[in-house]
């Protein structure tokens, strides 16, 4: 397997899985839309999008977005998307997936790495406590939907 950051040559094969990914949340498939964003995100180089490559092809990516803290006055990336391909799982991807991401953040001074997921996605809630991200008890998160 192969973990590397993803470029604009990435786009066809990390579009299928960002398109998987938001069918997985429960979106509609739109494979021309979920192009236009990947691309999008890599030309105007505002998130970091790490790609997972077997001999079959892409297998995984994770999607970091840039944000910083003011009280510490550092940078944070936030973990806003990381999916692997159905026939793919159990293979570690996902692990392979987050060090990269830790690493990642490390190389950039940052402060934390932050994430959300459902609260039925038992799956990565292991995963995510395995690897010791710990569920956030002291704060309460607030979503202010803008959409119609």
């Amino acid at each position: 397997m192969e973990l590397y950051r993803a470029t604009i040559e990435d786009l066809e094969g990390v579009s299928h899985l960002f398109n998987l990914y938001r069918m997985f949340y429960q979106q509609t498939a739109d494979l021309e839309g979920a192009k236009n964003y990947i691309k999008n995100r890599l030309e105007s180089k505002d998130s970091i999008i790490f790609v997972v490559k077997d001999k079959k092809g892409y297998v995984g990516f994770t999607q970091l977005y840039p944000t910083f803290s003011s009280v510490s006055m550092k940078r944070a990336w936030i973990l806003n998307d990381l999916y692997v391909d159905a026939e793919a799982r159990n293979q570690g991807i996902g692990e392979m997936l987050l060090h990269k991401a830790r690493e990642f953040a490390i190389e950039t001074g940052a402060k934390s790495i932050s994430l959300e997921t459902a609260p039925d996605n038992y799956a990565a809630q292991r995963l995510y406590e395995k690897n010791g991200y710990k569920r956030d008890s002291q704060y309460y998160h607030y979503n202010l939907d803008l959409a119609e």
